[in-house]
């Protein structure tokens, strides 16, 4: 289904940045609402793409990644993610994260889908892949802000665990229901 071209319904007054950082920035929007009335918008823009991967074997199991996340305070289940530079090749970061945070190299990646993580929020785009017909090749490369567990499992389990609440990291639950969705198709 085409799009179509549809007017900005907000009103930009004026702009100004209240925070900078190597991965973010915090835009503050003086704006006009749809209803003509004056406010504010805050907006976080990402300075990388987010690159997720669900590597999937012969025997249908996948991998996940396990580790604490500060801003939840609570420790997190997800497909292997992280970030690519603007300007970077994103199936290049997804491979480097998958190597990185699983110690997997791939013969074959297919991208998956693209999503938002948050748009009321933030700019952050993400894309995810796929990966098949791979061999474990070396160990886990922790970031200093990393301590990671590995775990193998089904594929209908973790299907399960999107389902109880037990993986709740979005791109991971929007990859995990993606992929379900399209195996029941076949």
């Amino acid at each position: 289904m085409k799009e179509s071209k549809v007017k900005n319904p907000w009103t930009l007054l004026d702009s100004s940045v209240h925070y900078d950082n190597n991965w973010i920035r915090l835009r503050e929007d003086k704006v006009l609402n749809p209803a003509g009335k004056p406010g504010i918008y805050g907006v976080v823009m990402v300075k990388s793409v987010a690159v997720g991967v669900v590597p999937l074997d012969s025997d249908d199991n996948i991998y996940l990644v396990g580790q604490y996340r500060y801003p939840l305070n609570q420790y997190s289940w997800e497909i292997p993610e992280g970030g690519c530079p603007i300007g970077e090749d994103v199936l290049d970061a997804a491979k480097r994260e998958l190597r990185e945070e699983t110690g997997i190299i791939a013969a074959k990646y297919t991208q998956l889908m693209d999503l938002h993580t948050s748009n009321c929020i933030t700019d952050e785009k993400a894309i995810v892949f796929i990966a098949e017909d791979f061999q474990k090749v070396g160990e886990i490369e922790q970031e200093e802000t990393e301590e990671l567990q590995l775990k193998k499992v089904h594929f209908s389990k973790a299907f399960e665990m999107v389902m109880k609440g037990e993986i709740t990291d979005a791109i991971s639950v929007a990859a995990i229901l993606k992929l379900h969705h399209l195996r029941q198709k076949k």
